[in-house]
């Protein structure tokens, strides 16, 4: 019998051809194209990063810093285009499509490099989701301390904890995390990366309103002073503002997923090339704006996070503004980096037990009138919310927003950003050792190891000189 209206003509159609239901893996049609991977970058990397970067331009002065950040967004660049061509094996059009970071690292390199590979980005999604956790509640529980500070006006009184607003954040996540695959969390990454916009205008705003009101650009050439700071704490706090620099463009990890979710044609290497040429442009941009305007702005007082260490007093209202829309932003920036870890953990335990019930059976449980209903399944709903909690755990453990910051980017810049890119696309592309691009390409990588060496060494020092005053579950930071 013929169809009779449009919904039964197109399931019709799609059933004479699946082509226009499935992809050539076999798997539903993807529907990502350039714009919503950019949203998907954007979403990841104007996050709480570019809340420090004025404290890591007072580190490093207006030679360095600005030079520094300039550095990082090309780095990245070059290094995204190279991970690009590796969604597919051998061709870019047709070749045999690689679902995550770590099967591309699998198929290409293999070996200890698939292992080495896996540690560093599993660590690296999860440092992350505490990341966010941390800067988040930090965020909230500024909202609360500036209405205190303005109805009492004076700081007493208004010191509080930010665990309650740790366990909120990580109750939302929870539900948010039920939702089954990367490609259905767009509409959360285009709302986040309009929050991540709304925040940084601010902050640019804050930062050109006080230039303007002091008459007078602060800062200096070579950053804070010696006096200021100790020469140790120079040295360290330089390092560790190369780590928050890292952590500011730190995407690669997910670059892979984000691709996989793209359609073709043009072929997902394209598009993703364009939408990290627009994200990169984009955030660089912000970047700049935001720590250079900071800088000039409060100088050597420049704080680890603008919004939230009342570097700004006034207007209070548009602090809260600022800080609602990083909360939001940071709702959904925790589900792009926390999605590929939850798809491993899954796929492990499928491969593993493929007949068990527990894991593959999903029960339906109706929604609203007019929405198709939501499959549940047990194991997801456990083994996301035991993640959750995880996360937030050590977030009440180790509060420390900065140091965090600096140690997770330094952690993954160099294996994850520079040294898997390159190495893998050396093997497609047969690039012969010895010549002059496998030279540069080799020069790039081992420059950029030096860069994290320092700036773990510069976290890490950070973090044991909070450690000292710091009493589990009890920190106001």
């Amino acid at each position: 019998m013929a169809p009779n209206n449009l919904t039964e003509r197109q399931a019709f159609d799609d059933i004479e051809d699946p082509s226009k239901s499935f992809d050539d893996d076999g798997r539903p049609k993807r529907t990502g194209t350039a714009w919503t991977a950019s949203s998907h970058i954007i979403t990841a990397v104007i996050g709480s990063g570019v809340l420090s970067l004025a404290w890591a331009v007072a580190q490093l002065g207006w030679i360095a810093g600005p030079s520094i950040m300039l550095l990082f967004s090309f780095v990245t660049l070059y290094t995204s285009s190279l991970l690009s061509d590796c969604y597919r094996v051998h061709d870019a059009v047709s070749g045999k499509r690689n679902y995550t970071y770590m099967d591309a690292v699998a198929s290409i390199l293999g070996g200890v490099n698939t292992r080495l590979c896996g540690i560093f980005q599993y660590l690296n999604l999860v440092g992350v989701a505490i990341g966010y956790t941390i800067a988040a509640s930090i965020s909230m529980k500024a909202i609360k301390r500036s209405n205190c500070l303005h109805e009492n006006g004076m700081e007493k009184g208004c010191n509080m904890s930010s665990n309650p607003y740790m366990i909120g954040f990580g109750v939302i996540q929870i539900f948010l995390s039920q939702i089954p695959d990367f490609d259905q969390i767009w509409w959360l990454s285009i709302v986040a990366a309009i929050m991540s916009f709304t925040y940084s205008t601010i902050g640019l705003s804050l930062g050109l309103a006080k230039v303007a009101e002091s008459g007078k650009i602060k800062g200096s050439l070579t950053g804070i002073s010696i006096g200021t700071v100790t020469q140790t704490q120079k040295i360290w706090r330089s390092s560790q503002a190369l780590g928050d620099i890292a952590f500011a463009y730190s995407y690669a990890v997910v670059l892979i997923e984000i691709q996989d979710t793209i359609r073709s044609p043009p072929s997902e290497a394209k598009s993703m090339k364009k939408a990290t040429k627009i994200s990169i442009a984009v955030t660089t941009t912000f970047y700049m704006l935001c720590g250079c305007m900071g800088y000039a702005a409060l100088g050597d007082k420049s704080p680890p996070n603008l919004l939230t260490d009342f570097a700004f007093s006034n207007p209070f209202w548009l602090l809260d503004v600022a800080n609602v829309a990083i909360a939001v932003h940071l709702v959904g920036a925790y589900q792009v980096f926390s999605q590929p870890i939850f798809a491993f953990i899954e796929k492990q335990a499928s491969q593993r037990f493929p007949g068990n019930q527990v894991l593959n059976k999903e029960f339906k449980i109706p929604l609203l009138p007019g929405f198709a209903p939501y499959n549940l399944n047990l194991f997801r709903l456990v083994s996301r919310t035991c993640f959750v909690v995880l996360t937030t755990l050590v977030s009440m453990l180790l509060p420390f927003f900065n140091d965090v910051v600096g140690i997770m980017g330094a952690l993954g810049f160099w294996p994850l950003t520079v040294y898997f890119p390159v190495e893998m696309y050396i093997r497609q592309k047969k690039i012969r050792k010895w010549s002059g691009r496998w030279v540069c390409m080799q020069i790039l990588s081992m420059a950029c190891l030096v860069v994290s060496i320092v700036a773990v060494v510069g976290s890490l020092a950070g973090v044991l000189l909070d450690l000292k005053k710091y009493k589990p579950f009890q920190s106001n930071y």
